[in-house]
């Protein structure tokens, strides 16, 4: 009778909390495998890829750093009190979330085995979506192993040998994936840096359709970038973002001209370090649209690098007047 007493509220809320934690962390845990896969084996159909990958990463990552370790801690603090208290086992709310999470895991292999042969059928079968569906299936099966162990067994999981050698394999294969996810997103520090060079090429598309507009305007080019002051429009030429100086430019031709800035980092391809950077579209050998549009290339390594733009007159004619 005591140890009916001893079951109450509390015990409500610590399993529907560790259940919650439990999807919390494996939806992260497949944003975060997906991310990978996107990253080292790129679609070249999609455009999830590179910078965008990688970025997709923080969430997951700040998600789990936090939700996995108090799941853990909470799932250890749950099995310790069941162990103390057997009765607690048959606890109505503990076997109905329980079961709820073994039906969601077998619904997800049926989903990921169908998808499998759809795309199949379908000569979509790439490494990529092979992984992804490889990662599910190992996210349900450990779900739905450990937890039919806890249905079936009144002994812990880490008190049986076999399964607590399963147990600590899923947490260190966990702890592998996140701190992998940490080393493929860089530093907090790297990422600024990238986000400062992304300005400055902001900044360089900003300028380019300014001198380009002023050339339409005027039919010559600007012989400083202090001549594309407006104040009626209140457009003042941008400085880089991090050190407050401005940026370089040139004229070199009569419709040609050159900017150039220095950048923190690369965004070229490295094939040196094992992944995949998103590359600039091919380099255009006449023209440029200076409206910022994906033609362009604005592919810079570390340190200075100078962008010379040709104005096509057919493309941009003069403004008539």
């Amino acid at each position: 009778m005591d140890n009916i007493q001893k079951t109450g509220p509390k015990d409500v809320f610590g399993h529907l909390l560790a259940l919650i934690g439990l999807y919390v962390c494996v939806l992260s845990f497949g944003a975060l495998l997906f991310g990978l896969i996107d990253i080292y084996f790129p679609d070249i159909l999609s455009y999830n890829y590179g910078q965008v990958a990688e970025r997709g990463l923080t969430w997951p990552l700040a998600i789990l750093v936090i939700v996995f370790p108090l799941y853990v801690w909470l799932t250890a603090f749950l099995q310790k009190d069941l162990e103390r208290n057997p009765l607690k086992r048959e606890l109505r709310i503990r076997k109905w979330l329980l079961y709820f999470t073994l039906a969601a895991a077998s619904v997800a292999i049926v989903i990921d085995l169908v998808a499998l042969i759809y795309r199949f059928l379908n000569g979509d079968l790439t490494t990529q979506f092979v992984l992804k569906v490889f990662v599910v299936l190992a996210l349900a099966f450990s779900i739905f192993t450990y937890y039919l162990w806890n249905i079936r067994m009144d002994i812990s999981a880490t008190k049986h040998p076999k399964m607590r050698l399963f147990v600590y394999s899923v947490l260190f294969l966990a702890v592998a994936s996140i701190v992998w996810g940490f080393f493929v997103s860089g530093s907090p520090f790297a990422e600024r840096m990238k986000r400062f060079d992304e300005r400055r090429v902001q900044d360089l598309q900003t300028i380019q359709y300014e001198v380009i507009n002023y050339w339409q305007a005027k039919e010559t080019l600007p012989e400083t970038l202090d001549m594309l002051r407006d104040d009626i429009r209140g457009f003042v030429s941008p400085r880089d973002p991090e050190t407050g100086e401005s940026y370089r430019y040139a004229v070199t031709g009569l419709l040609q001209f050159e900017l150039c800035a220095v950048f923190a980092t690369s965004n070229k391809t490295d094939d040196s370090s094992g992944t995949v950077k998103p590359t600039a579209p091919p380099l255009r050998e006449a023209f440029y649209d200076p409206r910022g549009y994906p033609n362009e290339n604005w592919q810079h390594g570390a340190g200075e690098s100078c962008f010379t733009r040709t104005i096509d007159p057919e493309l941009y004619p003069p403004f008539k007047r």
